[in-house]
């Protein structure tokens, strides 16, 4: 398994240790566009090979993707973060100019390449890379509810004063503060619902807390998060090298699943050596599919965006 990360900053590079601390791939390619910034941070990432026991070879590029030539896996994370009191809307104009050049280069040299994206706003760049590069559906997948439900148990496990090991929980829709659904409703300890645990204002609590999760971090850091990014990037990434029919919340094209059409948007998908294997219509309670439906439509409103500044 061959993996180019896109972008060598906190993000790309947090992707790159995971994958390599986890031990599946075989190499890691970090491309930059700053002259000897993705080649310092492979250099500094392999020098903790010995240390963190793992045998992935970690090389960097200055935006030269000859190096890249073969990856089975390549993550878009370039494009510029959010600032303080930024939207990931926000970031549209730039971004989409960004990811459109990256994936179009990753392709030039990796034709058979999976493409999974991070970078923000996160369903409308993973719909850009769909109508920009007519892959397969199955081979673009965008990464935001893997994260969104990492932080959901978090808050979970944090309420319940449990291991997050012992919660399962599951954040579907858009990768926004507005958009995130999470589905508390269907969230267990340990198989038990969490209902039975905690009041229905703590349960409320949480489910806001979770959607300006990314908010709250970066008005504590100045900038976007990196290391749950990362961390999230990495599942996929593996899900995809061991083929292990995982399950993970996606920004997948919807083409009549749950009711929508002609856009990329959270839902449960399967993942395995294809990329997504299937895409898992799970039955929603009326108020679920309802703020789905909304959802939908402000992934839809940000993707009208994309005809003035993609």
């Amino acid at each position: 398994m061959k993996v180019t990360v896109v972008g060598a900053g906190a993000v790309g590079a947090s992707c790159a240790e995971y994958i390599a601390i986890k031990n599946f791939a075989s190499e890691v390619v970090l491309v930059d566009i700053k002259e000897g910034y993705a080649e310092g941070k492979a250099m500094d990432l392999m020098q903790t090979a010995s240390l963190n026991g793992f045998d992935t070879k970690i090389v960097g590029s200055t935006n030269d993707y000859t190096k890249t030539a073969g990856s089975d896996v390549a993550v878009i994370t370039s494009g510029i973060p959010r600032k303080p009191g930024m939207t990931r809307e926000e970031l549209i104009g730039i971004n989409a100019g960004i990811v459109k050049t990256v994936s179009s280069s990753i392709l030039e040299h990796s034709p058979n390449a999976i493409i999974i994206v991070v970078s923000n706003p996160m369903d409308t760049m993973t719909y850009l890379v769909h109508k920009s590069t007519n892959l397969p559906k199955n081979r673009i997948i965008g990464m935001g509810g893997a994260l969104d439900s990492a932080r959901f148990k978090y808050r979970i496990s944090e309420a319940l004063g449990c291991p997050a090991s012992d919660v399962n929980g599951m954040v579907i829709g858009g990768h926004s503060d507005k958009g995130m659904v999470p589905l508390i409703g269907k969230a267990v300890r340990n198989s038990v619902p969490v209902s039975e645990f905690l009041t229905e204002e703590r349960m409320e609590q949480i489910v806001q807390d979770t959607k300006v999760g990314g908010a709250t971090l970066t008005g504590l850091l100045g900038t976007s998060a990196w290391y749950a990014p990362g961390a999230a990037v990495s599942e996929l990434v593996r899900a995809i090298a061991e083929d292990s029919q995982k399950m993970f919340p996606c920004s997948a094209l919807l083409e009549g699943e749950y009711g929508l059409n002609d856009l990329s948007i959270g839902v449960p998908c399967v993942l395995g050596k294809n990329g997504i294997e299937r895409i898992v219509e799970i039955e929603l309670s009326d108020a679920e599919k309802a703020k789905l439906t909304e959802s939908a439509e402000g992934v839809k409103k940000t993707n009208g965006l994309l005809e003035v500044n993609a």
